[in-house]
């Protein structure tokens, strides 16, 4: 059942990301182009988006396991800390040079797109990096920082 519904679940959401034009790098950096011709058709879709989220964490938050009988595990960090800001300009500024985040990646790479593949590559080599330094930073820093 599982498998099932994480099948479904890829499905209406790569279908949604194709449909929104999620997919199309340069539709993302038109969106993103907030000085030059600015495309505001992708504010609509992250609107909808944080709307259907914002329904959904209502909902998960009133039940103690998913629709298939899973514990529900919410994140319980609400720190602002310097590596969630880190992480969060480092994901932006490859959002902006390339115009993909990693759903889209997965898409393009169906797609047989050679810019996907080489933004998965290169996600997973900085994932690769990353949980790297982390297994050597130890279990209490990591916890902690």
């Amino acid at each position: 059942m599982y498998t099932a519904a994480s099948f479904a679940a890829g499905l209406v959401f790569g279908l949604g990301l194709i449909v929104a034009g999620m997919a199309n790098p340069a539709k993302v950096l038109g969106f993103l182009d907030l000085a030059g011709a600015w495309d505001p058709s992708l504010a609509l879709v992250m609107a909808g988006a944080i709307a259907v989220g914002a329904g959904a964490f209502a909902f998960v938050k009133i039940r103690t396991r998913t629709l298939l009988g899973a514990p529900v595990l919410l994140p319980t960090a609400r720190r602002i800390d310097r590596r969630l800001v880190l992480g969060s300009l480092v994901f932006g500024v490859g959002w902006g040079f390339a115009g993909i985040c990693p759903g889209p990646a997965l898409v393009l790479v169906g797609y047989g797109s050679v810019k996907g593949l080489v933004f998965l590559v290169a996600m997973l080599a900085g994932n690769g990096i990353f949980e790297f330094f982390e297994s050597r930073r130890g279990p209490a820093q990591s916890a902690t920082t």
